[in-house]
């Protein structure tokens, strides 16, 4: 199966379980969040299959540089959704609780789907020799960053609030995640980042934070900011000129 027909395929199940799932059915959290999760780790478990992937070798691949880009744009994340009005989070071991599943669980799949899969198939199924070439190198980020971009505009138009410019937000944040995937090399990178964020998230409060749509719970906010602006983006996160690193789905 080719890369694009992969990249297609994450865009239709994304879509899928948010129109489905929020939209039609309005799914509490918990239980959107369990079958969009079981959903994406399905056709992970089935794509790393077929195309020969192992998950760990990946995941080991520059992980101390994702830990770190990871955390450093999980921090910038994080003042966006401070920025949101707050409201009370749960308490005790229901915070415990929604930090692991709504925060950790979620993040998580997100990060997998929107992401880190994009570029794996993209990016990482040139040839090593090819990407000994700046341009080549700059190019197929590109179009892997492109990927990721259509995968996260997929599954934001299935939730109802995110149709119009409001799409314009999480286009945003999903860029500079996947950027620092793309920067480190490590898709730990992109899962932590997404995982701080949906962290913060539940900690700021679920009842106002747009990481948190409404549409599965009745609940309307104002226009959705649950990522920098353009403005925000510019002023936080300096412009690099370092080269990509290659990625492979060689197995160990």
């Amino acid at each position: 199966m080719s890369s694009m027909r992969w990249v297609a395929s994450a865009a239709l199940l994304g879509f899928g379980a948010s129109s489905v799932l929020a939209s039609i059915l309005h799914l509490p959290r918990d239980l959107f969040v369990a079958f969009y999760a079981a959903g994406v780790t399905a056709f992970v478990v089935a794509l790393f299959r077929v195309e020969q992937i192992d998950p760990w070798v990946q995941l080991r691949r520059r992980w101390l540089g994702g830990v770190v880009g990871g955390a450093l744009v999980g921090a910038l994340l994080t003042r966006t959704v401070l920025a949101q009005p707050a409201s009370a989070p749960p308490a005790g071991g229901a915070l415990a609780w929604a930090l692991l599943w709504n925060g950790g669980a979620y993040g998580f799949a997100d990060g997998l789907l929107l992401n880190v899969l994009p570029v794996l198939l993209v990016y990482g199924r040139r040839p090593a020799g090819e990407l000994r070439h700046a341009g080549h190198r700059w190019r197929w980020a590109l179009i892997s960053l492109g990927a990721s971009l259509f995968v996260t505009a997929a599954y934001h138009l299935g939730f109802a609030e995110f149709r119009g410019g409001a799409l314009l937000a999480p286009i945003i944040g999903n860029t500079i995640i996947t950027a620092g995937y793309l920067l480190t090399g490590s898709p730990v990178a992109a899962l932590l980042s997404h995982m701080v964020m949906h962290g913060a998230a539940v900690i700021h409060g679920m009842d106002t934070t747009v990481q948190w749509t409404r549409a599965r719970v009745g609940v309307t906010l104002q226009p959705p900011h649950p990522y920098p602006s353009p403005r925000c983006r510019s002023n936080g996160m300096q412009q690099h000129s370092r080269s990509f690193h290659g990625f492979s789905k060689s197995t160990a």
